[in-house]
């Protein structure tokens, strides 16, 4: 997994040097075709090589071998490109005094050895090529071993035919498994919360890891019956390390349903406090998940007043002699399903609502035999089955595979399974799952920051057509669809927001990564062997500046550092780094000048220069920020850009001789008056996400030239320049809820033209009102989702002039258009019946009021198709066309 991840890697950093307008250094062309070759061999060997050593707890030797040596190719390019870069720096003291002045005596060495020049990394790749030929002809000799192959094609070939089926059926289709087999003990909770005994109770669920404790509690939690019977519902993890003064200001904000903002300030006993006062003479069910130890329950419960009103405190956790602690009596223990449950469980994963083929089903019995009726199994081991082959051959690799695993105790054999499943992933999606390990326990990960460091990593393989963006979106839904990571919460648009690991599938992680020398996590394990060739260093909550800095030492080849909790002061060994994620503080934010390799920058406070980070993609300030990046349109690697709003992020006018085009930047948030006029659009095509501000007003921000952004799906203007914005063209994804940009456009007076397309309104409903849209003369809306219903009345709209709706399903065209003075036509495009019915009502009240010669507007309907009742409707003032018989074919 390291290896292959290694391969991509490096071929990504050829493509960033091929691809720069400006690049850093040049290479030899030769040594490029030879190391290109054979870093594509190798891909394709590893895509489908069967590891002799995959069930084992070691690393593959070969694997290993393979890693080093593009480590080694890695290195010696990067460190000459931040030579280079910074040498080139050097020589114009005046950008750079600044940098100089903080070179001052310290602990640490002022450079970071011997300076690479161009004939060193010629030898050095002369070297890795030599190295990796070895390798080459390593593998041939195993490509050649016709039993080895044979394996390899028997395991593998089923997995190698991926089924694509991320989609929201498949996530309904693990939801609809979750509880199978249980619904006796659901009712049974059920029961217990909601019985009629007067006292605070508390109720343990307790059992194995992976038994399904939380999704009990989660189903029962989440029954409307709950709602209605408790006055506040509250739900929290508590995990091994735990933060009680976290944990009750969570509570807090869910009971009384405001934010956690303001309780910095206040102590752990003062929020406690607030919290029992805020629950006294109300009955209330909070539920504690993933306790493990008496401490936690003893630092919370106290908060908890016993209110005599049937409060109930579900608590879940692993230790059964915590659950009997807390309540003896009132507990329940969770037990493994029987074996009809855990076969009924594996077909619903694996086939869904269809049964399973009868040449299949002896083999699927064994297998699911071998889960000993652990749900978190059963539902690991049907993702790996869904994505094979449903042949006898494929279901009979996964059951050889399983017999070994007979004699191990319960946790053991559950590893093993969850490993068999890793085992069984394609190559391409492990080092993507594995990176799942480095977020805490029971972390809600943010799906837009997993990509983006996915990316940033290098790690994912190009695809011809897509984004990396869209790739890295593509297999996260192939682990969902593997059931190997959870979807935590959905966006209002209903993608994925928001994943978590099983804590199990973490560990898994955790030991993976560490065996082939992924990613060390800090004060987790003692550091791992071979730590030199370390590429990732995470750290996590209470970890000492100590034990981080001896970790940095520990790994001088690191490219990312990770660390959301721990504030340090200094860093050695930060030149070759492409992830920074820490807050700035002491020397730290001094250094980030050198910094020229990154390509993922996430600080809490603006960088004062980053315009030497020549592959920079990420940019992301989440305090304050000051000033720009001092030459932005010199960094056309650059993808995402995100300051707060009130960050004041100025961007410098693009130099007009400038060629460089930002096709690569996707996301732009927190610009400080953005002027859009053509240059500026052209430079910036593909942007997806627009997020600009304004502190003055003027006349040359061409507003209306966001219309010409055909890629944007999100766009936001805060104290937007009314004397500016005259057009507004915005295409939206089909999800994207427009209430906000209808309010903000109408409120524009200087509007005339209003381009909407795409987006739902999530009531249904548009009502307009008096004083808005004032100079719109032209308004097009199309493929609005559930607009169904829109009022006006006849003042509203005081100057428009033509009206075009395409693909739109309203119910009724509102009859208050046909009295606007100044309206001049109506188009109605691929619209349904009844609108286009009313629309005729609609022209025939006018044409009695106004007569049929003597109509201000017309309205045209193009019918998508053959509709010989509609037809018949065709007027002098309303046109209705039909295409012919055969468009509809085409």
């Amino acid at each position: 997994m390291a290896a292959y991840a290694s391969l991509v890697s490096l071929m990504q950093i050829f493509d960033l040097i091929e691809h720069h307008p400006s690049p850093p250094i040049s290479m030899d062309k030769k040594q490029v075709e030879s190391l290109t070759e054979i870093v594509v061999f190798l891909q394709e060997f590893l895509e489908g090589y069967k590891s002799p050593f995959a069930d084992g707890d070691e690393a593959d030797p070969l694997e290993m071998r393979i890693a080093d040596a593009v480590y080694v190719a890695e290195d010696a390019i990067e460190s000459h490109i931040v030579d280079q870069i910074l040498a080139a720096a050097s020589k114009d003291k005046k950008d750079w005094i600044g940098f100089f002045n903080y070179f001052r005596p310290r602990k640490e060495p002022k450079h970071d050895g011997p300076k690479i020049t161009s004939a060193d990394l010629y030898e050095s790749l002369v070297k890795v090529i030599e190295d990796l030929e070895l390798i080459k002809k390593k593998v041939m000799e195993i490509v050649a071993d016709k039993h080895q192959l044979q394996r390899q094609v028997s395991v593998f070939a089923g997995s190698s035919m991926l089924r694509n089926n991320s989609s929201p059926s498949s996530l309904s289709r693990l939801n609809s498994t979750a509880m199978a087999g249980c619904d006796d003990m659901m009712l049974h909770l059920m029961d217990k919360v909601t019985d009629g005994r007067p006292g605070r109770h508390v109720i343990p669920i307790f059992g194995m890891g992976g038994i399904g404790k939380t999704t009990l509690a989660r189903n029962v939690y989440e029954k409307p019956l709950i709602c209605r019977h408790f006055d506040i519902c509250a739900w929290v993890t508590i995990s091994q390390q735990f933060n009680s003064k976290e944990l009750l200001c969570e509570i807090l904000s869910q009971a009384n349903k405001q934010g956690k903002e303001g309780f910095s300030q206040t102590s752990e006993d003062e929020i406690g406090v607030a919290l029992h006062k805020y629950l006294s003479y109300r009955r209330f069910f909070i539920v504690l998940d993933d306790m493990w130890s008496v401490e936690a329950w003893e630092k919370l419960q106290r908060y908890f007043p016993d209110n005599s009103n049937g409060s109930r405190i579900l608590v879940t956790t692993r230790l059964s002699n915590l659950g009997s602690k807390l309540d003896r009596d009132y507990g329940l223990k969770m037990k493994f399903l029987d074996e009809e449950s855990s076969w009924n469980m594996l077909c619903t994963v694996v086939f869904g609502g269809k049964s399973c083929p009868l040449e299949l089903e002896k083999i699927g019995r064994k297998i699911v035999e071998s889960c000993r009726g652990l749900p978190l199994s059963i539902v690991v081991m049907g993702g790996v089955l869904r994505k094979l082959d449903q042949t006898k051959d494929c279901w009979e690799s996964i059951r050889g595979s399983i017999n070994s695993l007979v004699n191990l105790e319960n946790d053991k054999h559950c590893l093993k399974i969850l490993k068999l499943s890793y085992n069984h992933l394609p190559v391409y999606l492990k080092p993507c799952f594995l990176y799942m390990g480095m977020y805490e326990e029971d972390r809600a990960i943010r799906v837009s920051e997993i990509i983006k460091l996915w990316v940033s990593e290098g790690f994912l393989k190009p695809v011809r057509g897509k984004i990396l963006e869209t790739v890295a979106q593509e297999y996260l839904g192939e682990l969902v669809d593997r059931n190997l990571i959870l979807v935590h919460m959905l966006g209002k648009t209903g993608s994925m927001k928001y994943l978590k690991t099983h804590d199990l599938l973490r560990d898994l992680c955790l030991r993976e990564a560490e065996n082939e020398r992924f990613y060390h996590v800090v004060g987790q394990h003692s550091p791992p062997q071979g730590t030199l060739s370390q590429r990732r260093v995470v750290v996590q909550e209470s970890t000492s500046n100590k034990e981080v800095l001896d970790a940095m030492r520990s790994a001088p080849h690191a490219r990312s550092y990770i660390s959301d909790h721990v504030r340090v002061q200094r860093l050695p060994n930060l030149k070759l780094l492409r992830i920074l994620i820490t807050s700035l503080s002491g020397e730290l934010k001094y250094s980030l000048g050198k910094m020229v390799n990154l390509r993922h920058l996430q600080v809490n406070q603006s960088p004062s220069s980053s315009n030497l980070m020549w592959c920079l993609q990420t940019l992301h300030v989440y305090d304050g920020y000051n000033g720009a990046p001092v030459d932005i349109w010199n960094m056309p690697q650059l993808r995402h850009v995100s300051v707060p709003i009130n960050g004041q992020l100025h961007l410098p006018d693009h130099p007009r001789d400038s060629t460089v085009i930002m096709e690569n930047l996707q996301t732009l948030k927190g610009v400080e008056n953005f002027k859009c006029n053509e240059m500026m659009v052209h430079k910036i095509l593909n942007i997806k996400t627009l997020r600009i501000s304004y502190n003055r007003s003027q006349s040359d921000y061409c507003l209306y030239n966001i219309e010409r952004l055909q890629k944007l799906e999100s766009f936001a203007c805060f104290n937007c320049p009314s004397d500016d914005l005259r057009k507004l063209s915005l295409v939206m994804s089909r999800n994207n809820s427009i209430e906000d940009i209808l309010e903000k456009a109408s409120a524009l007076p200087l509007l005339q033209k209003l381009k909407l397309g795409g987006g739902r309104l999530r009531t249904g409903k548009w009502e307009t009102a008096e004083g808005q849209f004032l100079s719109l003369k032209y308004l097009s809306l199309s493929r609005i989702r559930q607009l169904k219903c829109w009022t006006m009345e006849s003042s509203h709209f005081p100057c428009l002039e033509q009206l075009f709706l395409w693909d739109m399903h309203l119910k009724e065209i509102p009859a208050e258009l046909g009295e606007f003075p100044t309206l001049k036509s109506v188009v109605l495009h691929a619209c349904n019946e009844s609108a286009v019915k009313s629309a005729k009502r609609m022209v025939e009240e006018q044409e009695e009021l106004q007569g049929e010669d003597q109509l201000s507007f017309q309205v045209e309907v193009k019918l998508s198709n053959q509709n010989e009742e509609l037809q018949s409707l065709s007027n002098l003032n309303f046109q209705v066309t039909a295409p012919k018989r055969w468009d509809s074919f085409l």
